[in-house]
């Protein structure tokens, strides 16, 4: 079930500029968020065919970019000032069950900040959360990334590539996860395998580097890309791409789509 939030910007708190990489915080708000409502969120996953461990780590989610209205980037600084008084962010999860009523409560009228340092902070309330029509499912449909897709490889010295998704390797990477995905979801394996499953690049992807933990000592540097493709699969694999993400490290932001509409 996917939602659409408003964030209202409090640049009194903080100020208007953001760092350029700041999908690591907003997962972090999302965990902080989740773990208010203890209880809850352990009988939501429960309902929802989770296995509970000690640290109640819940990762079929994705998110999208903040979609900022006005905004200026400042490229030789790395960060982007906002202009907007609120911006939009898609946030997804694959359970449906009571999705919508534990969401909308538990995430409306809370605030976070996202940023490294007081000089790249923002500050966000969400003043709206809504919940998004289920989209029409068909074994033949075409994505837009709205945060980078991350496809990683690891060769045999356990060194992590990070591959287009133009890559030959790539769909057979992107077809495997998401039928493993169906595996823990489900609790059962697929009437169907990765060789049933096409992916098309239709736009050249653009190249991000995103920094994760920024100025940690666990600081490290994610490669992803934005772009296009058309996907041949059955309906299930459609549906986990949209609900879930598309690629790796959905949790932390990337791999999120949204169906592109067909061409007038």
């Amino acid at each position: 079930m996917r939602f659409k939030l408003t964030l209202k910007v409090n640049r009194e708190v903080f100020g208007d500029i953001l760092p350029l990489s700041y999908q690591y915080e907003l997962s972090a708000a999302i965990y902080k968020i989740l773990s208010k409502a203890d209880a809850e969120y352990a009988t939501w996953l429960h309902n929802n065919g989770f296995e509970l461990n000690p640290q109640k780590k819940f990762k079929l989610f994705t998110f999208s970019r903040l979609r900022i209205p006005d905004s200026r980037l400042l490229a030789r600084e790395g960060k982007l000032k906002i202009y907007s008084d609120t911006v939009d962010w898609q946030i997804t999860f694959l359970p449906e069950r009571s999705t919508k009523t534990f969401i909308e409560g538990l995430f409306m009228n809370q605030t976070f900040e996202v940023g490294g340092d007081r000089r790249t902070t923002v500050q966000f309330t969400i003043v709206n959360v809504e919940a998004m029509p289920e989209p029409e499912y068909s074994e033949d449909m075409e994505f837009d990334t709205i945060s980078p897709m991350c496809i990683k490889l690891k060769d045999e010295d356990n060194r992590t590539h990070y591959l287009s998704p133009s890559d030959v390797r790539a769909p057979y990477l992107i077809f495997n996860g998401l039928i493993d995905r169906y595996k823990t979801f489900y609790h059962e394996q697929p009437p169907f395998s990765a060789s049933d499953c096409t992916l098309e690049v239709t736009r050249e992807p653009k190249s991000a580097l995103i920094t994760v933990k920024a100025g940690t000592p666990n600081q490290t540097r994610v490669r992803g890309y934005m772009c296009s493709f058309k996907v041949k699969a059955p309906v299930e694999i459609m549906k986990l791409i949209y609900a879930s993400g598309v690629g790796s490290m959905n949790a932390l932001g990337f791999g999120c789509v949204e169906i592109k509409p067909p061409a007038n």
